[in-house]
């Protein structure tokens, strides 16, 4: 199956052409020219298509959303880590027989070590579960109407999902947030951690 607006293969059974992400409306050809039948035939070319794929300024009102839901799940965990760890209290205690070296110590093991590993572990599960689940998208990229897909346009896996999550790392501060910059001008709105985890982030249609 080939797309019928730039000719390259199409996958069979994508949404979207690989190479320009035209929507695969059906209308396609073979190698030698002969039409084959695939669905609903496509909008006739010089059309100008909508982009599918989501831009630098949609992604970061996601962002912006899913930072305001993990960032309140994370106050009310460290609510619950300071009155079950009687902070106040201990904290006290040992500014009077230890002093403050002591007290920050008590700080650091008690609930600042436990926060910053609860919100790398929640991060992560909260967006590889939600980007790979039947949603395809985390609540911020959701209420936008955002997918998160393959180059296939398919659904992502666990892994992969969470192997975008991760090179996010490399897109951020290895690169000094060019590598998000980058999903507002390369082809397919991808930024780095995109193209490292083979994935788009599409509208949905």
């Amino acid at each position: 199956m080939y797309c019928s607006r730039c000719g390259a293969a199409i996958i069979e059974g994508a949404a979207y052409c690989s190479a320009c992400g035209q929507p695969t409306y059906g209308a396609a050809r073979t190698a030698a020219g002969s039409p084959v039948s695939a669905g609903p035939a496509a909008p006739p070319l010089g059309v100008a298509y909508p982009s599918p794929y989501a831009g630098f300024w949609l992604r970061l009102v996601a962002w912006l959303i899913d930072a305001v839901i993990v960032g309140a799940g994370l106050f009310v965990i460290l609510g619950f880590l300071a009155v079950f760890a009687g902070l106040g209290a201990a904290l006290g205690h040992l500014h009077e027989r230890g002093g403050v070296a002591a007290g920050f110590a008590l700080r650091f093991v008690s609930v600042i070590l436990p926060l910053v590993a609860i919100s790398l572990v929640g991060g992560w599960l909260y967006y590889a579960l939600m980007e790979s689940s039947s949603w395809q998208a985390t609540l911020g990229k959701r209420a936008l109407g955002l997918q998160v897909t393959d180059l296939a346009g398919h659904r992502v896996s666990f892994g992969r999902a969470s192997g975008r999550h991760f090179a996010k790392i490399i897109s951020g501060q290895f690169t000094f947030m060019i590598g998000y910059i980058m999903a507002g001008f390369t082809e397919k709105k991808q930024a780095l951690h995109d193209m490292i985890a083979g994935c788009l982030v599409i509208r949905k249609a």
